[in-house]
C-alpha cells in the first residue's frame, strides 16, 4: 500500500499552532529586536516555525494495510508507528475552530493502551470530507466476511437509532460540576505568576470597589466575595457546557456507538458496540443534590481515566441518564435504578469509625488544651460539634450508597458520597475475581471483591461485603468461576 500524506492545508494550521506554543519565545525575540533596533530575530523565529511546519508535512505519512495501519513521522529522527487492525478500539474525530474554518479534522486511533509521547496515532489534519469513510474503514475488521449467497448478496446495514440528544435546559447542571471554580482558580494563579495581579489590584476600579465592600463590614464583604465568585464561576461553567456539549447526539446502529458534540470545536467518537461491557453512572455530591448525573461507557480498550474518552452523556437530569443507560444496556435495563443489597452493620460501623476518628483526635487535643488551664474559645467547641455532625452525615451517606446487585452475567456495584458511582458491569467481560482483606477488614469480618476486566478502569470493587458472601457474589455473577479457579466458597 502506498503512503498517503496529510492535507496541504495543514501548512496553514501548524504554523498558527506553533506560534501560540512558542509565544514566549516570540515575545523575547520581539523585545530583543526592539531593544537592538534589529527585527531580524523575529523574522528568524517565524521562518523557523514555518520551515518546521513544512518539514512536518513532508515527513508525515500514513497507510492502511489489510493487517496493520502505519504512521510515519519525524524530521531528524524517523519513526514508524504500526498498529494491528485487530487492536483498534475506537476512532475519535475532532475539529477546532481553525480546522473547521479550513474544512479539516483531526483523527485519532485508540487502542486501549496508554500512549506515551510520540506514540499516539493521530492524523492532523485531514480533509473533513474523507474522514467518515476513513473512520469506518479503520473500525471495520481487517478482512471483511464474504457475503452469504443464500441471503441474496450483501446484508443491508442496520438502521441507526438515536439514544440521546442534549437539551439546552441541561445547562442548569453546569454550575454544580465545579468546572467554573477551577477556571477561576487557574486564571487567578496565572495572574499571580505573571505579575499582573498587582496592576489589577491597584487599578482605580478595583480599589474603589474594595473600599465600598469593606465599608459594609467583614461578614458582608466575605459574603459578597463568595457570591461574586459563585456567579462568575457559574457563568463560565454554563458557557463551557454550551460550547463543549452543544449539539450532542448519541446514536447506535447495532454495530457502532457514536457520540458527537461541540459548537466551536467538534468531537465525533465511534466505538465498536461489541466491546461495550457496561455503563458507569456518576453522581458527585453537588450534582446529586441538584438531581443530575453523568453517564460513561465501560468499553474494552477505552480508558476511563481520561475525562472525555468514555463520555456518553454530560451532566444531565438523572431520569435522562438512567433511561439512556437502560437503552444502551437492554439486558440490564433495570440495573440503573434497582435497589441494591446492603452490606450490613459492620460496613456502616467502619464508615462511622473512619469519619469520626479525626474528629475524636481533634476533640481530645482541644480537651487537653482546656485541662491544662488555658481558655478555649466557645466558637472552637461549636466548630468541633458542627464538624462531628457533618462527619456522621457523610459516613451515613457513604453507607447509604454502598451496595451491590448480582445475577448471572451481571454485576452492579455502587459506592461513594462526594463522588458516588454506580457501575453496571457485564460479568462475561470479567477476566479475574479477587477477594482482598486489609488488616482491619480481617478483624471486622468483611472483604473487598474486585472484578478485573479489560474495560474502563480495569477493575471494579464491591466494598466491605461480608467475607462469607464475597465468593458467592462472584459465583452468582459468573456461574462456575469459583470452580474453575478452585476457590473456597
Amino acid at each position: 500500500m502506498p503512503w498517503s500524506r496529510l492535507d496541504r492545508r495543514m501548512l496553514l494550521v501548524h504554523p498558527v499552532t506553533e506560534v501560540v506554543r512558542l509565544l514566549p519565545v516570540l515575545v523575547v525575540s520581539l523585545v530583543v529586536g526592539s531593544t537592538s533596533g534589529n527585527h531580524l530575530w523575529s523574522a528568524i523565529v517565524l521562518a523557523v516555525v514555518v520551515a518546521a511546519a513544512i518539514a512536518r508535512w513532508v515527513t508525515t505519512g500514513y497507510r492502511l494495510g489489510p493487517v496493520h495501519v502505519q504512521l510515519r513521522t519525524g524530521v531528524l529522527q524517523k519513526k514508524v508507528l504500526s498498529i494491528p487492525r485487530g487492536r483498534i478500539r475506537s476512532v475519535d474525530v475532532q475539529a477546532g475552530p481553525l480546522h473547521r474554518l479550513l474544512g479539516l479534522a483531526v483523527l485519532t486511533v485508540g487502542t486501549g493502551q496508554h500512549a506515551g509521547k510520540g506514540e499516539t496515532f493521530e492524523l492532523n489534519a485531514l480533509d473533513a470530507r474523507v474522514v467518515p469513510a476513513l473512520r469506518e474503514e479503520l473500525l471495520a475488521t481487517a478482512v471483511a466476511p464474504p457475503p452469504d449467497p443464500a441471503a441474496g448478496g450483501d446484508v443491508p446495514a442496520p438502521p441507526e437509532r438515536e439514544l440521546a440528544r442534549v437539551d439546552p435546559a441541561w445547562v442548569r447542571y453546569a454550575p454544580f460540576t465545579l468546572t467554573g471554580l477551577a477556571v477561576v482558580g487557574a486564571a487567578a494563579g496565572l495572574l499571580g505568576q505573571s505579575g499582573a495581579a498587582g496592576a489589577v489590584a491597584s487599578s482605580a476600579v478595583v480599589d474603589d470597589t474594595y473600599r465600598r465592600v469593606v465599608s459594609l463590614g467583614v461578614v458582608a464583604a466575605v459574603a459578597i466575595a463568595v457570591v461574586a465568585a459563585l456567579v462568575v464561576s457559574s457563568a463560565i461553567a454554563a458557557a463551557r457546557y454550551l460550547l463543549v456539549y452543544g449539539n450532542l447526539r448519541v446514536t447506535d446502529d447495532g454495530e457502532r456507538l457514536r457520540v458527537e458534540h461541540g459548537v466551536l470545536s467538534t468531537r465525533h467518537a465511534s466505538f465498536d458496540r461489541a466491546r461495550l461491557r457496561g455503563a458507569s453512572i456518576r453522581r458527585p455530591l453537588l450534582l446529586r443534590l441538584a438531581g443530575g448525573a453523568r453517564l460513561d461507557a465501560v468499553m474494552t480498550g477505552v480508558s476511563a481515566s481520561e475525562h472525555e474518552s468514555s463520555l456518553i452523556l454530560p451532566p444531565a437530569p438523572r431520569a435522562a441518564v438512567t433511561s439512556t443507560a437502560a437503552t444502551l444496556l437492554p439486558d440490564a435495563a433495570d440495573a440503573a435504578t434497582a435497589p441494591l443489597t446492603a452490606h450490613g452493620p459492620v460496613a456502616r460501623r467502619r464508615r462511622l469509625t473512619r469519619a469520626l476518628l479525626p474528629v475524636a483526635a481533634a476533640l481530645a487535643a482541644t480537651a487537653g488544651y482546656a485541662v491544662s488551664g488555658r481558655a478555649v474559645p466557645t466558637w472552637a467547641w461549636i466548630v468541633l460539634g458542627l464538624v462531628a455532625v457533618a462527619a456522621i452525615a457523610l459516613a451515613l451517606d457513604r453507607y447509604a450508597a454502598l451496595g451491590h446487585r448480582v445475577r448471572p452475567g451481571l454485576l452492579v456495584t455502587e459506592h461513594g458520597s462526594l463522588d458516588r458511582r454506580r457501575v453496571v458491569l457485564d460479568a462475561r467481560g470479567v477476566v479475574a475475581w479477587t477477594v482482598r482483606q486489609t488488616f482491619f477488614q480481617r478483624r471486622a469480618g468483611v472483604a473487598t471483591l474486585v472484578a478485573a476486566t479489560a474495560a474502563g478502569t480495569g477493575a471494579y470493587r464491591v466494598l466491605d461485603v461480608p467475607v462469607d458472601r464475597a465468593w458467592a457474589i462472584a459465583e452468582a455473577a459468573a456461574p462456575g468461576a469459583t470452580d474453575v479457579w478452585g476457590c473456597d466458597r
